[in-house]
């Protein structure tokens, strides 16, 4: 019989096949020596996962990043170097442009690495740091859009009675941001919790599989402030937006009533609908977020409860939802900024493919549907 160690070689999909299904070798085994120590007893009863699933998650990254570099890129361009866009609330839009960006752009290179050689090649530091990135990342995004919500509903729910937010104000919003995501984020570096590889040993991420207080712990107190705190946050502020909306369309369609005409909408009801336009923008960003995280979230408690075990192949998928967050962003405000695409087209002309304003109210009204300043007259 050949010697299992001689086959562990370039992978090539002839090898693996003869690896899980003679060989019995484990995903575990291409995991260099110095790894060992991070990496938890439940890996071990899987076979290695065959080579075109490696190539189909570096495939993906690879896509993903390139959307999410140029995307986030773009939009951290555009609104920095335009006059219209600087404003307060937008700084809040740069940063969640940047913490998609630093995700991709720190994340991608490292896996897409790991995936050809089907094992984390980079070391036990490189994985903390790179488990470490990909947690900040996430959690200044999320942060970064409950903020935004916080502004909706100061603007739309409080209406002429809100606080003007100024530009130390939304400031001291992104420094908090931060200095709340570097706590926890920082936390498995000194002992609360660790980052290890995960279960296709190409990636690394909290440790959700470790039954000690302390693993547990973390995993338990994360998930209330990085996830399920945002959510309420963020529901709550939104239930109110829509009361308020509501409400709102409500007296104008009895006050039209009462004077026999069909539309009460002047410039200043304009504003306040492109107000309720940015809310239903900013709660699509949001609804994509906790789409591409929650499986990660699900993961994360089947390893604290074992109600069920989890495959390598599963935490692929994991992966790649999250990862996908990055790129809903720039999506969002390029289809639903005007304004945003008016520079865009300015400074690469050559994207200007479809330019076509047949309304200067109806462009008016809807450059506002991504930025947290009332219209411009």
């Amino acid at each position: 019989m050949r010697n299992p160690a001689a086959i562990i070689g370039p992978p090539s999909p002839q090898a693996l096949t003869w690896t899980i299904s003679v060989a019995n070798l484990t995903v575990v085994d291409r995991v260099p020596a110095e790894m060992l120590h991070l990496v938890d007893t439940h890996w071990y009863q899987f076979p290695p996962l065959e080579t075109k699933w490696h190539a189909a998650l570096a495939t993906t990254i690879g896509l993903l990043a390139l959307i999410s570099i140029v995307g986030n890129g773009c939009v951290i361009l555009i609104f920095a170097s335009t006059k219209g866009l600087r404003t307060p609330s937008n700084l809040m839009v740069i940063n969640l442009a940047f913490a998609d960006f630093m995700m991709m752009f720190t994340m991608a290179p490292p896996l897409i690495i790991n995936s050809y050689h089907e094992t984390w090649i980079f070391g036990p530091l490189m994985c903390e740091i790179y488990g470490m990135f990909g947690s900040l990342s996430g959690c200044v995004s999320i942060w970064s859009m409950t903020m935004i919500a916080f502004d909706r509903y100061n603007v739309i729910v409080k209406g002429l009675a809100a606080k003007p937010l100024t530009y130390v104000g939304s400031v001291m919003r992104i420094l908090f941001v931060w200095v709340n995501s570097l706590i926890w984020t920082l936390a498995p570096l000194i002992g609360w919790n660790r980052y290890v590889p995960e279960g296709n040993m190409s990636a690394c991420g909290t440790d959700y599989l470790s039954k000690d207080w302390i693993s547990v712990s973390y995993i338990y107190a994360y998930s209330v402030f990085v996830y399920w705190l945002p959510l309420l946050l963020i529901i709550y502020c939104y239930s109110y937006i829509l009361k308020a909306v509501s409400a709102h369309e409500r007296n104008m369609r009895e006050q039209a009533k009462k004077m026999n005409v069909a539309s009460l909408r002047s410039s200043d009801a304009s504003k306040t609908n492109a107000e309720i336009k940015l809310a239903k923008v900013a709660l699509v960003t949001i609804t994509l977020w906790f789409m591409a995280w929650t499986p990660y979230l699900v993961i994360n408690y089947a390893g604290i409860f074992v109600s069920s075990p989890i495959s390598p192949l599963q935490t692929i998928w994991g992966s790649v939802f999250a990862k996908a967050n990055a790129v809903y962003n720039p999506i969002v405000y390029g289809i639903s900024h005007p304004k945003y695409r008016a520079a865009l087209y300015e400074r690469f002309p050559s994207l200007a493919f479809r330019r076509k304003d047949n309304s200067a109210d109806q462009s008016s009204i809807a450059s506002c549907a991504t930025t947290a300043d009332q219209c411009e007259t």
